[in-house]
This record gives C-alpha cells, sequence and structure tokens, in this order.
C-alpha cells in the first residue's frame, strides 16, 4: 500500500482551548487538542491530544487516543488508547490497542480478518439500530 501525503501531514487541527459544536466532516488526517460536541468524520487518521473532550463518536481511518471520548470510534485500520485516556463508548477497528491505565467502558470489537470483521460489525450495527430505536 503506497503512504499518501495526507498521511503524515496534518489537515485539519483543533487547538487546546477550542470549542466547537456540531458535527465536523473532514479530508485527511486530524489533530484534536480542544473540545468537540459532535461527531467527527475523516477518511484519514486522527490524533486525540490529551486534553481533548469528545462527545460524540469517531469514524477514521485509525485513532489515537490521548484525551476523552464520549462516544463511539469506527476505525477501518486500528485504534490505540494510551495511558490515562478514557473511552466511554464502544470501540470497533481491525486493530485495538489498550495501555496501563486507559479506560474504555463499552464494546469491543477487534478481529483482523476483513470478512469477519465486516460480518461482526454489521452484526454490531444492526444491534445497535435496533436499541436506539427502542430508546427513543
Amino acid at each position: 500500500m503506497a503512504l499518501r501525503i495526507d498521511d503524515i501531514s496534518i489537515n485539519t487541527i483543533i487547538g487546546n482551548g477550542s470549542a466547537i459544536k456540531g458535527n465536523i466532516k473532514v479530508n485527511g488526517f486530524v489533530r484534536v487538542d480542544g473540545d468537540i460536541d459532535g461527531n467527527l468524520e475523516t477518511d484519514g487518521n486522527v490524533i486525540i491530544g490529551e486534553n481533548a473532550r469528545i462527545r460524540g463518536n469517531i469514524n477514521a481511518k485509525s485513532v489515537i487516543v490521548g484525551g476523552i471520548i464520549l462516544g463511539n470510534i469506527f476505525a477501518d485500520e486500528n485504534i490505540k488508547v494510551l495511558t490515562k485516556s478514557v473511552v466511554i463508548g464502544d470501540v470497533l477497528a481491525h486493530k485495538v490497542q489498550i495501555e496501563d491505565s486507559a479506560l474504555i467502558n463499552g464494546k469491543c470489537i477487534s478481529i483482523s480478518n476483513d470478512e469477519d470483521y465486516k460480518v461482526a460489525t454489521s452484526k454490531y450495527l444492526q444491534s445497535r439500530a435496533i436499541i436506539d430505536k427502542v430508546s427513543l
């Protein structure tokens, strides 16, 4: 697989002290050091800094969590939850790494085989749709 320029250069930065309310959809690599109250979606990588707080879901190619996430994380490739990070929500990726002293309160789906991952993800999304519909 060729390395895209977007894989190594940060396209979007949400700086420390910044606060965004609403969903964000961007292309490429994103770094978040501020607060987001909404969903974050990108086709690239995401780094969540240690002071960042996100209340919403994250959809990305890969995600590194250093802060606090109240929402689900979906990554096509991998998720890494660093020491002292908190994820209150589900994590789904081909590969999930959780360092010491990190906290995840939710379901974790981590399957390297692509076909098995797609089946498990599909079942998860179907169950979430039912749960979300019932809780309305």
